[in-house]
């Protein structure tokens, strides 16, 4: 088979020859096809050669999803791999994702739709120079501590300069029970999650354009509108797949984060390049912070480990004495990355106008602050 191919592992006949005339009519190199299920499977060696692997699972039996595991251990990235399956749940579509599994589809699929996923899956990824989307994540160490303000800022900062290197960035809005940053941006929430199927299996480029809100900066916004009084049940994976469509569209992402943890938060967080936790200018807000750092970088190893921003930042009496910039960097040790200073006046008229901090006051404190946080992180 030609480097390339694409391999169909499937017992359903209707199916191989579904994909197998797709391809012939698209004028696609000929689809490699193999009659078996996954956990039958004892000849590896179109599997060694293939570009894209395509695997049709039932993803209710548990040897389906062992031999698939076995299939991702052996192909350790060499090749994308496709799962097609009837049916799965919320711990299975994020399981999809923990091991790293290229795209997955639900059946019925339209060949055309499969081809194209694998066309996409088989374009150069990092590896092999092509670039994916830096992803900053920002989340709140408490109530209050103005982290959406400093993400919407620094993804004003990121889409200005980014925009000049013929770069694009996106903010997205993970908190479903508040639109705050669309609020904040004075501009219409347009997300539906309930468009894009259980696991955002529907989600593409295409769809993902329609849903995309534009701040009148170019500043592009993925941000669905509150429902503060219904509870937040977005699958993991619908969210897995929201990041995973954004990431191919945008150069830069940068995601505000609720404070409550669900399903999908760690998943979220496992996939950000940058992790800033958000607190304010208290000693409970300063410990608990640290706490959740070190927690975060628990979890995730120590390439991933988050630094906190202590925003609204000054210097004052507290219990008798003087909190100073050496306290706080005594109790955040390494994982400071830096203060915000307060400056109400000049965010308050920024958010009652839906624009950044910089339209209102250039070279304000709060932008300067956070620009050294941002870039210096970025630089290191």
């Amino acid at each position: 088979m030609q480097a390339g191919n694409i391999l169909l592992i499937s017992p359903h006949a209707a199916l191989r020859e579904e994909i197998r005339a797709a391809a012939a009519a698209a004028r696609l190199p000929p689809v490699a096809l193999v009659a078996s299920t996954i956990e039958e499977l004892n000849d590896f060696a179109q599997v060694d050669a293939a570009g894209v692997i395509v695997v049709d699972i039932d993803a209710t039996r548990r040897e389906h999803l062992l031999a698939l595991q076995r299939l991702m251990t052996r192909l350790a990235g060499r090749a994308p791999l496709i799962v097609l399956t009837e049916s799965f749940d919320d711990a299975v579509g994020r399981w999809f994702l923990q091991i790293r599994v290229s795209d997955f589809l639900r059946k019925p699929v339209r060949p055309e739709d499969l081809l194209r996923a694998c066309q996409k899956s088989m374009q150069p990824d990092g590896a092999a120079g092509d670039k994916q989307a830096q992803v900053l994540t920002f989340m709140p160490a408490a109530g209050g501590v103005g982290c959406t303000t400093l993400a919407v800022e620094a993804a004003m900062q990121l889409h200005q300069g980014a925009g000049a290197a013929g770069q694009t960035t996106c903010l997205i809005d993970l908190d479903f029970d508040n639109d705050a940053c669309a609020d904040f941006l004075d501009i219409e929430p347009r997300l539906d999650l309930r468009e894009t199927g259980d696991a955002g299996e529907r989600l593409d480029a295409q769809l993902m354009e329609v849903m995309l809100s534009r701040h009148s900066s170019g500043l592009a916004l993925l941000a669905a509108p509150a429902r503060p009084a219904e509870p937040n049940g977005i699958p993991p994976a619908a969210v897995g797949r929201l990041l995973e469509v954004a990431a191919s569209r945008f150069d830069h992402l940068v995601i505000d984060l609720p404070r409550v943890w669900f399903p999908w938060t760690n998943d979220v967080l496992a996939g950000s390049d940058r992790i800033f936790v958000v607190t304010d200018m208290t000693v409970p807000g300063l410990r608990f912070a640290r706490r959740l750092a070190s927690g975060i970088g628990d979890r995730l190893g120590k390439p991933s480990a988050p630094r906190v921003i202590v925003n609204r930042f000054q210097t004052g009496l507290l219990f008798g004495g003087t909190l100073r910039k050496s306290d706080v960097e005594r109790a955040l040790g390494t994982a400071f990355a830096g203060p915000v200073a307060n400056n109400y006046q000049v965010v308050r008229e920024a958010i009652d106008r839906g624009v950044s901090l910089e339209t209102v006051k250039p070279g304000n404190s709060v932008t300067t602050d956070l620009k050294r946080i941002l870039f210096t992180a970025q630089a290191a």
